[in-house]
This record gives C-alpha cells, structure tokens and sequence, in this order.
C-alpha cells in the first residue's frame, strides 16, 4: 500500500502547526499507511478529521483502535499520537518505552521535540494500535 496523498481537509486541520510539528506528524502519518500495509489483517485505513485532528481507522478490518494526530495541551510544542482512552495501550507504552517518550494520561504518547519518528519505538507502538481488537484482553 502506498501512502494516499494528504487530503485537503487533512493538510488544512496539520497547517494549523508549526512548520517543525507538521514535518513531524506527517511523518507519523506515513509510518502509519507503511505499518498498516505491513501488517498483517488491517487493510486499508479511513483518514478523516475527528474533533479537527487527523484520525486513522481500521474501518474495513476493525482489527484496532483509532489513531489521531496532534498536540498535547501539556507538551504544545510537542507532536503527539492519541488513543482511545478506554483500551490499555498507553499504559504498555508507559511499561515498555517510558525512556522514549512523555504520555498524557492514558490518551497520549508525546513524541520528543528533537527526535525523529523513525528513530523512536513509534512503529511498534502504532503496529500494537492497529491490531488492538485482533489480540485478547491479557494481551494488549
């Protein structure tokens, strides 16, 4: 699967950033169209706006949750990847990857200001995120 262009509603909700927060979630964007494509059981994936953000669903396969694209209103210059607040996901990142991220909660993963998204653990996180409702409870 190839990464679709960015929608005008996409580009126009991402345009509302700095330069250096776009650069940074458009490329989560696009480590999120390669690992839905390598991974096994998701399908294609539904780009839409959800609450003025980017969101990405596996409305096809309903193999995860959804994921969304922003900023954090405690880490403003920082971009960060929300999820469902109701599954576990976040709390494994905080066991797994608290080295490699800061969190909000249990909605989002921050992504640090200086890293690049290919250099962080942001892979598997999203790979665990798009085949959420695939694996059972005692495994998320």
């Amino acid at each position: 699967m190839s990464v679709p262009p960015v929608p005008s509603d996409v580009a126009q909700a991402l345009s509302r950033h700095p330069a250096g927060i776009q650069e940074q979630l458009l490329d989560i964007r696009q480590m999120i169209f390669a690992t839905a494509s390598a991974t096994e059981g998701v399908g294609p994936l539904t780009e839409t706006l959800k609450w003025g953000e980017p969101a990405y669903l596996t409305e096809k396969s309903r193999s995860g949750t959804t994921i969304r694209l922003g900023v954090s209103k405690l880490a403003p210059d920082r971009p960060a990847i929300f999820l469902n607040c109701r599954t576990n996901l976040i709390e494994n990142f905080k066991a797994h990857f608290a080295d490699a991220f800061a969190f909000e909660g249990n909605r989002a993963l921050i992504i640090p200001a200086s890293a690049r998204p290919a250099d962080t653990p942001i892979a598997l996180c999203l790979r665990m995120a798009l085949t959420y409702h695939r694996r059972g409870k005692d495994q998320n």
